[in-house]
């Protein structure tokens, strides 16, 4: 199996798969396949600010614009990419099968993951035939790899209001403060008021909940009596 990428400077290269995934730096790559813009689609592509990259990642429709939130969000997730490769290996008759995973994430284990975007309505056949393909491709080069679709809508719907509050600028310096003041399961609008002028200081609390430096059940509606308690470490994100 090869792999094509497109590096930095704007080259293109068709390499071995297992020294694309062992050599390169794949999340530093350009996009390999552009989406196109469909009609009637509802989302277009776009592009995400992301707190893990501080930097804009791209997205092709809204599936994948939820994947990129919630990669986003997930603490072993250090750096993320739009299809910075595409694979390519010998299908029937000898023809050659090309596939771009839509997302890649850099784990903080030095590892790879590579992600694909299925709809509410499911993944195409086309796409499940070729996942086995490079599910395979993943794990031969000690990655993984995920087709999902998206998450319950009440964690979704969690997730997008935190992340209103991704940017570092909402902590505010006051993430230790917040981790003191829910050292013990408190809701979320006692231990606001505890920490000052709550109009003030819920975006660090939200912040807070987005970096990990809080918890709270995301399958429950989040409202201001949620209790949450800070966890063990801090993420920091």
């Amino acid at each position: 199996m090869s792999a094509r990428l497109v590096d930095p400077c704007g080259i293109e290269h068709e390499i071995p798969w297992l020294e694309a995934a062992g050599e390169r730096r794949l999340e530093k790559c350009l996009t390999v396949r552009q989406f196109p813009v469909l009609k009637g689609r509802r989302v277009s592509p776009g592009w995400w600010w992301s707190a893990t990259n501080r930097r804009l990642v791209h997205y092709g429709f809204k599936a994948m614009r939820t994947q990129v939130m919630m990669l986003d969000r997930d603490p072993q997730v250090v750096a993320l990419a739009c299809r910075p490769v595409e694979l390519l290996w010998r299908g029937r008759g000898g023809r050659t099968v090309s596939h771009a995973p839509h997302l890649m994430a850099r784990l903080a284990d030095g590892s790879g993951l590579l992600v694909d975007c299925a709809s509410r309505f499911g993944a195409g056949r086309r796409l499940v035939r070729r996942a086995a393909h490079v599910e395979g491709a993943a794990a031969a080069a000690g990655w993984r790899y995920r087709l999902v679709g998206p998450p319950p809508l009440v964690v979704e719907a969690n997730v997008r209001w935190l992340a209103g509050y991704r940017h570092p600028r909402c902590a505010q310096g006051l993430l230790a403060e917040v981790a003191e003041c829910f050292r013990v399961p408190t809701a979320l609008v006692e231990g606001v008021r505890l920490l000052g002028d709550p109009i003030a200081v819920w975006p660090s609390v939200f912040h807070a909940l987005w970096a990990g430096v809080l918890s709270v059940p995301l399958e429950r509606p989040l409202h201001a009596r949620a209790v949450a308690v800070a966890c063990a470490a801090e993420a920091g994100r």
